[in-house]
């Protein structure tokens, strides 16, 4: 029989639970008004949110994520309207979302199973039971809270690319500006007190993937690449290279005109027809080569400066180079994140660059590039280069399911197939490290 101890510890458990899942709710509230009007080029933040019949403010009440269109049965109070089960479907999935994150994470212990899947073992070294609320705040919620944003603006992207095919750019710069400030940071804080976390994947020592004390030549090329894409970013401000596709939107207005002229110009996927698309990726090469030339430069002065200063010995027990002049924690997170949004997004556009060079039409969009960029700064290069291989088979699953359920629309851009297939390398975490384990015969463990 249940004790009072046990049962004041599992209401603790559910509260936490259905905290996050509010939590996760009111974050879908915000991404079905990033949903609307990103696209049409309105505000997020004013006016507030109305009733898009009659115009007429909701209180607080409508608002309520979930709750709200179910009091309301489906139908605007004031002109009676019908409102889009969207709206709640989006509020309660990530609600789902954010509370399943945190019971696989924080509350599943590591022996759990359930038809033969252990689930106890989806949650990452650096987290696990006994790491919620009632964990040091600062020793892994800085990086929890970033994966739920991530996942965050993941919906919200995938929400927008399926109905308009375009990704608002601003829903991947967020994750990534705030993941090149968090990882560093918080690996600043966790250094100056305990000098590193408790608990970290073995031959790992931050919560994604990093360089490592030793690897300065990795630190030199991260931030040699960063500053190159920053050089380019000049040069295409003021006109130095110029920028891929300007002259698409004239080639559609004329290619629509001769469409109803009764052209051949007629299909529906006009992009495709574009015609100078080999061209354009000339343009897109020029502009990647001070990147990726930095970065060489970057990883080969950082070498030359530390043998320089500190010198390199080989190490016995790590069989490599290892020199007295360790990278900082802060340091090396900072170059994780920053390495996990250039392979990222270089991995996107190489073969966006390449498969349009070889097929003569645009072969993926750049927001897709800054799609896997952004998860790559979250949660690192490993887990982006899975989840770009995975997205291949997400996107075959999908359209077998369109072939079987005739109401499912068949044809998807890359973006939504690149966010289900983050979350699945979350999710799949076991699975992967025993494949890459077998790949590479040697044990995987990731961070």
């Amino acid at each position: 029989m249940p004790t009072i101890n046990d049962i004041l510890i599992a209401s603790f458990g559910i509260a936490q639970v259905l905290w996050f899942f509010a939590f996760g709710a009111s974050a879908g509230s915000l991404i079905n008004v990033l949903v609307y009007r990103l696209p049409l080029g309105l505000s997020v933040v004013t006016p507030p949110s109305r009733c898009p019949s009659c115009q007429t403010q909701l209180t607080w009440r409508e608002n309520i994520p979930v709750l709200g269109w179910l009091m309301l049965g489906g139908r605007c109070r004031f002109c009676k309207s019908r409102i889009s089960p969207e709206y709640p479907l989006v509020e309660a999935f990530v609600g789902v979302l954010f509370a399943g994150l945190y019971v696989l994470y924080y509350l599943t212990p590591p022996e759990a199973r359930y038809l033969g899947i252990a689930f106890g073992k989806v949650a990452p070294a650096w987290a696990g039971p006994g790491y919620g609320f009632a964990s040091p705040l600062l020793e892994t919620w800085p990086t929890f809270g970033l994966i739920l944003l991530l996942m965050g603006s993941l919906v919200a992207m995938t929400l927008v690319d399926a109905k308009t095919f375009t990704i608002p750019l601003i829903l991947t710069w967020i994750p990534v500006v705030v993941a090149f400030l968090v990882h560093p940071v918080h690996a600043l804080v966790i250094e100056r007190m305990r000098g590193g976390l408790s608990h970290t994947a073995a031959g790992w020592v931050w919560t994604i993937p990093t360089p490592g004390p030793n690897s300065w030549y990795w630190v030199g090329a991260a931030g040699g690449g960063l500053l190159g894409l920053g050089f380019s970013l000049l040069l295409l401000r003021f006109g130095f290279i110029t920028r891929s596709f300007a002259d698409y939107g004239d080639w559609e207005k004329s290619a629509r005109e001769a469409t109803e002229a009764g052209s051949e110009l007629s299909d529906p996927e006009m992009w495709t027809r574009y015609p100078y698309a080999r061209r354009e990726m000339v343009k897109e090469l020029a502009f990647l080569a001070l990147p990726v030339a930095l970065a060489f430069a970057g990883g080969w002065v950082a070498d030359r400066v530390i043998g320089a200063t500190a010198g390199w010995s080989f190490d016995q027990q790590t069989q490599g180079m290892v020199t007295s002049l360790h990278v900082p924690l802060w340091l090396s997170a900072l170059a994780g994140s920053v390495l996990g949004y250039l392979v990222g997004g270089g991995i996107v556009w190489a073969i966006r660059v390449f498969g349009s060079l070889g097929f003569g039409k645009e072969a993926m969009g750049l927001g897709d590039v800054h799609l896997l960029a952004a998860v790559g700064a979250c949660v690192g290069w490993i887990d982006a280069f899975v989840a770009f291989f995975l997205a291949a088979f997400v996107g075959v699953a999908w359209a077998l399911l369109g072939a079987v359920f005739g109401g499912l629309r068949r044809h998807l851009p890359y973006g939504p197939h690149l966010a289900v297939a983050t979350l699945l390398t979350l999710l799949l975490r076991p699975l992967i490290q025993t494949g890459l384990s077998f790949l590479l015969h040697t044990p995987i463990e990731l961070p």
